[in-house]
């Protein structure tokens, strides 16, 4: 699929926001309405490395387990997560925040996502509106994400370490 981009304007500085998002655990609040049952892959949930398994609430999805990890971070300006999901986890994902300085005490953050669906079965899925479907749910998170950090959004819970 080719990239989503999608982006929101926060009231906070640009190191707050990326102190908030570099923790995986953190971003099952601002997702659970279209990613559930969050499981950390890891002890630690914050830096490279942290990853997190979920399964994705896409219409049609019968294969709908997907994971992310923390591929790269660098503080305070991009956080770039990999992943895979799909049937035999063939799908390959990519995440990317980018956040800059707006004006006053705000921060611009950017996600942009992409896959890259191996097999014919897999693209035919993404042009049956799964790319529309994947904007409009991310472009939810981006709102909900500010409304978590300016302080009136509901927090919800952190997910667990798998198998415990």
């Amino acid at each position: 699929m080719d990239p989503v981009s999608v982006s929101t304007m926060i009231s906070k500085p640009r190191e707050e926001v990326f102190e908030y998002l570099a923790d995986i655990a953190n971003h099952a609040e601002f997702t659970d309405h279209y990613l559930a049952d969050w499981h950390l892959t890891r002890e630690r949930s914050y830096g490279t490395g942290a990853g997190a398994r979920f399964r994705v609430k896409a219409p049609f999805a019968r294969f709908s387990w997907a994971d992310m990890t923390f591929a790269k971070l660098d503080p305070p300006f991009r956080i770039v997560e990999l992943g895979r999901g799909g049937k035999y986890n063939r799908v390959r994902l990519l995440g990317t925040y980018t956040l800059t300085d707006g004006p006053g005490e705000t921060t611009k953050v950017e996600y942009q996502f992409e896959t890259r669906p191996v097999q014919p079965s897999d693209r035919l899925m993404e042009a049956l509106g799964g790319r529309a479907w994947t904007r409009r749910q991310a472009a939810k998170s981006m709102r909900r994400l500010r409304a978590i950090l300016e302080g009136d959004g509901k927090r919800g819970p952190r997910p667990s370490v798998s198998g415990q």
